[in-house]
């Protein structure tokens, strides 16, 4: 399988449908997110909690805009539609739909995904959820 073809199925079928038994055929055993919060297990353990508890606070879906491979790297350009249904931040369910950017880097192994960095504009989720304009803003 192509590395591009790993990360799509990656995003769509593990992070917006939750098919968590596809994790083994697409992580790598030494597996680890450089992204999740610092209380989270770096594995795929973490992984699968993290992506859970974003499901208790938005109903989301990440978008691929951009996806370059080179070698065993590749980076993703996303932009994640939320529905705000649970609490986010000390920020009770708003129901708003709201958007925000990010980038994603994976690296490769074995025809599977061993490392994972990510940064994703939470900020302006936030400031969208709070219905503030302060700081940098997504082009819409």
């Amino acid at each position: 399988m192509q590395n591009s073809t790993i990360i799509n199925t990656f995003i769509e079928q593990v992070w917006n449908r939750e098919q968590f038994q596809l994790l083994p055929d697409l992580l790598h055993p030494a597996f680890k997110d450089y992204s999740l919060p610092a209380t989270f297990p770096p594995g795929q353990d973490g992984l699968q909690k993290w992506i859970t508890t974003t499901s208790h606070s938005f109903k989301h879906h990440t978008q691929v805009e951009e996806l370059v491979c080179e070698g065993n790297n590749c980076i993703v350009k996303i932009t994640m539609h939320c529905r705000h249904i649970g609490p986010w931040r000390n920020i009770a369910a708003t129901g708003k739909e709201v958007s925000t950017s990010g980038y994603r880097h994976f690296k490769l192994e074995d025809g599977r995904i061993i490392a994972h960095w990510a940064l994703i504009d939470g900020q302006t989720l936030e400031n969208e959820l709070l219905g503030t304009s302060h700081g940098c803003q997504r082009a819409r």
